[in-house]
């Protein structure tokens, strides 16, 4: 009969568990917000002509006329590849593997992994293996009178394995379970994140590099153009036939363009650096493979987005992790709540229990138990109600720190795009000023040569040149940075299956 009972309890508590799992649960249930951006227009520059507005600003394209790529997915997926640089995909494969923020990333995300395993043991019974020898004495003042005779002391040896298994009724910890799936996915979103932020600032310092690169040699050129025409005078002067102050200013020329030499190289040396320790390596290991590489063109064609990208912007790994630490924030409330309820569980064990070590292991020394027990906290001086509120107050906090998040992003998107398609009309204007100035140099110097004007014109066109040539390589190479910047914000970078 009392085997008969065992099993009847046995049965019931599993089938109360199975049904328990597929109740309703205490809180609210998790609706994903929607996300209210207004699809306002995009600073859009447009693509440059050589067309003049009323402004003499260069006239953007018109729609039919507009030769620029559309933005898409696959085309922020995976970005570097589009410049092919195998020296960039190296690096890039080598930051995955080694740098060490991606990694720490990836260990959060681990952590939160096992965290969320953990929550999964309050749906199992628990057992635990207990033994104990206690020898207990009582004073003759702790006796009654009928006792004042015994023998006052009592040996007692227990040993058994005790279970307890919590029925879920009102779903504590499934609300526990689910506010943890949330963080493991908000964790996976972080790595998401890191690794668009790893890219983004392995691709922007490496072309800040190549662009650090060609300022050196722009630089270095016009010290040798610049020294040729020091030469000339020089010589003249030596002749007899020269002008001394025409020597002296081409020599500070001379020395001034030479000054910029070292700063660009302790900055090229810098981003060298920077650039090893992103793609997890020792400063200078990659000094040989990052060398001065003039052969290649890293500015990829004129590109455009159709119109606010919201599905982009929703997806990014930011966006989403804030949108799963949402997700939790709410489940935590059913957590909370779920502590005015009360808990209900099946306990039992099974073990030898005797006051005598030699009749320990007998079979009159064996007890079984089991049973169903309830706890219910009836008052706790407002502790329960004020983790409720906290509770809820964090969902405002997490909700609000979404809207953050959501806003933040799209503000990125239309700064990054106006900066990039902007870039492009600086980029064109400068084209000309370069042009211009270089022709401006040749010129002064026939007009110096023929006697009808004096050295400053050469001076002011030389330095003019100069100046026009190193803004003309900067807008070049922030043209890029701004495009990585652009993929950036819009969740590019991770691969798409």
């Amino acid at each position: 009969m009392k085997s008969m009972n065992t099993r009847v309890v046995a049965m019931a508590a599993v089938a109360a568990f199975a049904g328990c799992v597929n109740m309703p649960s205490v809180g609210p249930d998790y609706a994903a917000p929607e996300a209210d951006v207004e699809a306002f227009a995009l600073p859009d520059a447009g693509a440059p002509t050589t067309n003049l507005t009323e402004t003499c600003e260069y006239r953007p394209a018109e729609s039919n006329e507009d030769f620029r790529v559309a933005i898409s997915n696959d085309r922020i997926a995976r970005w570097w590849e589009r410049l092919n640089d195998p020296v960039l995909e190296g690096l890039v494969e080598s930051a995955v593997s080694n740098n060490v923020s991606y990694l720490v990333a990836q260990r959060r995300l681990e952590q939160a992994q096992w965290q969320m395993v953990g929550t999964y043991s309050a749906f199992m019974p628990k057992f635990s293996v207990d033994g104990s020898a206690i020898r207990s004495e009582a004073h003759r003042h702790n006796r009654s009178v009928r006792d004042a005779y015994r023998h006052s002391e009592l040996d007692t040896f227990n040993g058994g394995l005790s279970g307890r298994w919590e029925i879920d009724l009102f779903g504590g910890s499934r609300r526990a379970s689910e506010a943890a799936f949330a963080q493991v996915c908000a964790a996976w979103d972080n790595v998401d994140q890191a690794w668009v932020t790893l890219t983004g600032e392995i691709g922007k310092k490496y072309i800040t590099l190549r662009t650090t690169q060609d300022l050196i040699a722009v630089a270095r050129t016009n010290l040798v153009l610049q020294t040729e025409t020091y030469d000339i005078l020089k010589s003249r002067f030596d002749s007899g036939i020269g002008d001394e102050l025409a020597v002296n200013q081409c020599a500070y020329v001379v020395e001034t363009t030479r000054a910029r030499i070292p700063t660009l190289l302790a900055q090229e040396e810098a981003l060298k650096n920077t650039i090893a320790i992103l793609a997890g390596e020792k400063p200078g290991a990659l000094s040989e493979i990052l060398g001065e590489d003039r052969s290649r063109d890293w500015m990829l064609a004129p590109q455009k987005l159709a119109g606010m990208p919201l599905d982009m912007i929703r997806s990014r790994p930011d966006v989403s992790a804030a949108e799963r630490q949402l997700a939790a924030r709410v489940a935590q409330v059913g957590v909370a709540k779920s502590m005015w309820y009360p808990k209900f569980f099946i306990s039992g064990g099974v073990g030898m229990e005797s006051t005598q070590f030699s009749n320990f292991a007998q079979p009159g020394s064996f007890y079984a138990s089991i049973g169903p027990s309830v706890s219910w906290p009836i008052f706790q001086g407002g502790a329960i109600y004020a983790q409720v509120k906290a509770a809820e107050s964090a969902v405002e906090e997490a909700r609000l720190n979404y809207e953050l998040a959501l806003d933040s992003a799209y503000a990125e998107v239309r700064s990054n795009y106006a900066a990039y398609t902007q870039q492009y009309h600086r980029y064109q204007a400068l084209q000309a000023a370069v042009k211009a100035a270089t022709d401006a140099v040749s010129i002064s110097k026939d007009l110096y040569k023929n006697g009808l004007r004096d050295f400053n014109n050469v001076l002011d066109a030389q330095r003019s040149r100069l100046n026009l040539e190193e803004e003309l390589v900067l807008s070049r190479g922030q043209i890029t940075t701004g495009l990585i910047d652009l993929y950036s914000s819009l969740g590019g970078g991770l691969a798409t299956e």
